[in-house]
């Protein structure tokens, strides 16, 4: 993938917004316990939410790809 220099018109934190909304729903408040990792590709914004390396901590968060244009979501997958 390559990663996008142009500045999108969907913001960082507006992006984080929308992956939220849809994604709180299923992971409730542990959506927050988990970390992000967010980069801007050619196809949009990926956001990877991945469990903190801790001993009880098992599966996975949830992977998003948005639009960076609309805001629309491209893609998301849960693990759990």
């Amino acid at each position: 993938m390559t990663t996008v220099t142009a500045t999108p018109v969907i913001s960082r934190q507006q992006t984080v917004g929308i992956v939220e909304a849809d994604a709180l729903p299923m992971y409730g408040n542990c959506l927050h316990t988990l970390v992000l990792e967010m980069t801007l590709h050619g196809d949009g914004w990926h956001l990877v939410y991945s469990p903190k390396r801790q001993r009880y901590c098992t599966g996975g968060g949830p992977h998003y790809i948005i639009d960076a244009t609309t805001g629309a979501i491209v893609s998301k997958k849960y693990y759990q």
